[in-house]
């Protein structure tokens, strides 16, 4: 579990805006890189944790490929030292959620359930969502054996049998986790081909407990009070049928987070923040960093190479804006 201690107590509605130089929206990977790097320079960032402490990295149960961990790191361990580490430097965190922001005028304003902050910058590390299949039952069995998260339900399944929707990195490290607990894991894939890098797909396809379904896709999750079974349609017959199954574990991409910016800052037609090399947005002062902002990585060594890059920018604004106002 993530280090609650450093987390300061919630201001409330009554309470005066609360002042900032940097605020950093999000605290997965690319928030805690950013503070990490604002915290160094002296800018004492505040970061607002949003829904989920440690961003959709936390879920993750191993993740391999973060440099300086050769026997791979927990998610939520990761995020926990990046929160650590970004604390010990001065960085606050706090238990809050941004939703609305108003980047027309400076200081910005950042509207939070607990209050107001007024930010001379503000670094948006909001990250994404799971994309959900859009079928009948998925809404109603969330929960009850629709789950989007096989680190944080695996458990629940001791010797049943689930299915994984999916072709991607996501979908195969859940399918691999949940072999820990599943009898029989069968992974349901639109194409023919898997889009996972290829040592995954070599562990899974090698996988006693693996099987695969090819160009189909789930139409309905079938049950009353929890999942009893999925229909499937084969993309090319068209032919359809039924597989018994005591879950569904859905990996099929992420919607970026950033509805709250529509309006505000220039995004493109996914409603993926647009930046630049420098991470800037196109509000001066405003800067966005890991998945929010690129719909083509998303891996957690290139979010917080962009938290740390919009960071460093940020305090490069700072420097220049103080420049032009002159001494106090």
């Amino acid at each position: 579990m993530f280090n609650l201690g450093n987390i300061s107590a919630p201001s409330t509605h009554d309470d005066a805006p609360r002042h900032v130089k940097v605020l950093v929206l999000g605290s997965g990977p690319a928030g805690y890189a950013a503070a990490l790097y604002a915290a160094r320079a002296e800018l004492a960032p505040v970061v607002l944790t949003g829904t989920q402490l440690g961003g959709q990295a936390a879920l993750t149960h191993t993740i391999e490929n973060y440099p300086g961990f050769p026997q791979g790191v927990g998610g939520a361990e990761l995020g926990e030292l990046f929160q650590k580490q970004a604390e010990r430097f001065g960085a606050v965190t706090e238990f809050d959620t941004a939703n609305a922001v108003d980047f027309s005028q400076q200081p910005f304003r950042v509207t939070t359930d607990n209050g107001l902050y007024l930010a001379e910058t503000v670094i948006i590390s909001t990250g994404a969502s799971s994309v959900h299949l859009g079928v009948p039952g998925e809404v109603e069995l969330t929960g009850r054996g629709v789950s989007y998260c096989a680190t944080c339900d695996g458990w629940f399944f001791k010797d049943k049998r689930v299915v994984v929707v999916g072709g991607g990195d996501s979908a195969l490290e859940e399918a691999l986790f949940l072999t820990r607990y599943a009898s029989k894991v069968t992974i349901v894939h639109r194409r023919d081909e898997l889009r996972a890098g290829a040592i995954l797909q070599k562990r899974a396809k090698a996988h006693e407990k693996i099987d695969f379904i090819w160009n189909s896709v789930v139409t309905e999750v079938v049950g009353s009070d929890k999942v009893e079974a999925v229909r499937l349609q084969n993309v090319q017959t068209h032919e359809e049928t039924v597989l018994a199954t005591d879950g569904v574990f859905i990996f099929i991409g992420h919607t970026p987070n950033t509805q709250i910016f529509a309006g505000q800052l220039e995004l493109d037609a996914r409603g993926y923040i647009q930046v630049n090399e420098r991470m800037e947005t196109s509000v001066p002062g405003v800067f966005a960093a890991g998945e929010a902002a690129d719909p083509h990585f998303r891996q957690v060594v290139t979010s917080a190479g962009m938290g740390a890059a919009a960071a460093i920018q940020a305090a490069r604004y700072l420097e220049e804006r103080e420049q032009v106002a002159g001494p106090a």
